[in-house]
């Protein structure tokens, strides 16, 4: 027995450090409230397809669970406001949720966060009373089935839970919503659950653009702006707004809680009031988020501390109400086509090519799997390329006149071209998640004699 106690215990402390070690992460949310979006297959496989390895849902559809089952993607699930009355009333109904929503597709489909309720400060009828009773009735659930260590239970807020947020030190909690704070702040601190905030710069600058400048709220600022009590040192909103609410956390003496950034982004486009919803604006923002958050830089007042932010959206929701710019924050359409390059690595633009292996081709560009991205990273690309992307991939079968190097890159070169020719040769169509990159040589030393003719056509 006390051998079986001691093995449990060196792998919870294995668990414990591998978390520690972990540096900040950035995900993605994939919200639904569209009717023109692809199915929950589709959209595992494009996740996959971009190395994103941690996805938020809203609900606990049975469909999406299922598609990203032995993806290796965690996911973050969530508990509408709308069902937290019986959540809140009766452990029964949290017991039997998790059994029938959750323990069937557990751990193929790998659950690490639940949210019970979302922004319910903001809610047209206020159902704050409810979380605290909502939340211990889950985390009970898991405590039953022994996953209270391996699922962690929260709540989403906006930033309207904060009276004050500038100066960052001045921070502090709206006084009209203690009466739920306090007990979910005691939850959190106890049960080590994070605090999930949703930030957006963009209604900073949208709502006060003559307080707020462009720049600061894209982290593009060449200024600072100093926090006149701490002198702290801020260059963008994002930093300014976390810190916001690690001094308000701190001033109520709860200073373990860590932060996570259940949603920010920028939308791509909007009303005619909207001028800053742009495709180069949300590039630019969610570009510099990411090299900012999986660089640990952490902010001001907690430099080098992880967070882990999840963007949002994976896709644009047509059903959305409200300005145009409700509608136009994801990174895809429904076709899966990019809205927008971007890199989720942080690491800029694909591998290039060396200068000696380049030359001049009338301007005309192909496009090519690298040779340094991983074997599963382009088996992945390859079967988005030649299943979601559309791609006639016949010739690379075997007996065809390209299947010859049978190498993954070889195939793989083969359906990335096809794909960016058929989309317009643009920077966008060629990036399959940091695996393809351009060349202006003519490709064809990348294939055997076989493929020869069709590389005029083909690559």
């Amino acid at each position: 027995m006390a051998r079986g106690f001691g093995l449990i215990f060196a792998v919870s402390l294995l668990l414990m450090l591998l978390d520690l070690c972990r540096g900040s992460t950035i995900g993605i949310c994939y919200g639904r409230n569209a009717d023109d979006l692809p199915t929950p297959d589709k959209v595992a496989q494009l996740v996959q397809l971009h190395n994103i390895k941690y996805v938020r849902i809203y609900d606990s559809n049975v469909q999406v669970l299922k598609a990203f089952a032995n993806t290796g993607v965690e996911l973050m699930i969530g508990i509408a406001n709308l069902d937290l009355l019986p959540f809140s009333q009766f452990q029964s109904n949290a017991d039997s949720w998790l059994k029938n929503n959750i323990l069937p597709y557990y751990p193929a489909t790998k659950i690490t966060y639940i949210t019970v309720g979302a922004e319910v400060t903001e809610s047209p009828s206020n159902v704050s009373a409810l979380v605290v009773p909502a939340m211990k009735n889950v985390l009970t659930a898991l405590r039953k089935v022994g996953l209270h260590k391996r699922i962690k239970v929260s709540t989403t807020h906006s930033l309207g839970v904060l009276s004050r947020s500038f100066p960052p030190s001045a921070g502090a909690f709206n006084s009209s919503h203690a009466f739920f704070l306090k007990p979910m702040l005691e939850f959190l601190a106890e049960n080590q659950s994070p605090f999930m905030i949703d930030i957006y710069p963009y209604y900073a600058y949208r709502d006060s653009s003559t307080n707020v400048s462009l720049d600061y709220a894209l982290f593009e600022s060449s200024s600072e702006v100093i926090d006149p009590n701490t002198g702290l040192l801020y260059t963008n909103m994002f930093d300014a707004q976390i810190d916001a609410l690690y001094f308000a956390l701190m001033a109520l003496n709860f200073r373990t809680i860590k932060i996570m950034v259940t949603e920010t982004g920028w939308p791509s486009k909007g009303s005619p009031k909207e001028s800053a919803a742009t495709p180069d604006n949300a590039q630019t923002y969610n570009t510099n988020l990411i090299r900012h958050v999986i660089n640990d830089t952490g902010t001001p007042a907690k430099p080098g501390e992880k967070l882990d932010v999840y963007i949002f959206s994976l896709f644009n929701e047509n059903r959305k109400p409200g300005l145009a710019s409700e509608r136009n924050w994801g990174l895809f359409y429904p076709d899966q086509t990019s809205v927008y390059s971007l890199d989720f690595t942080g690491k800029g633009a694909a591998v290039l090519t060396t200068e000696a292996n380049v030359t001049s081709s009338n301007g005309r560009t192909w496009c090519i799997a690298s040779n340094k991205s991983s074997e599963m990273d382009l088996q992945n690309a390859l079967d988005w390329a030649c299943g979601p992307g559309n791609v006639d991939c016949t010739a690379i079968q075997p007996s065809q006149p390209c299947y010859e190097p049978d190498t993954t890159v070889s195939h793989a070169s083969f359906a990335f071209n096809s794909y960016y020719q058929q989309n317009g040769a643009t920077d966008v169509a060629c990036s399959f998640g940091g695996t393809g990159f351009k060349v202006d040589k003519d490709p064809m030393y990348l294939r055997g004699q076989n493929c020869r003719h069709s590389m005029r056509v083909c690559l």
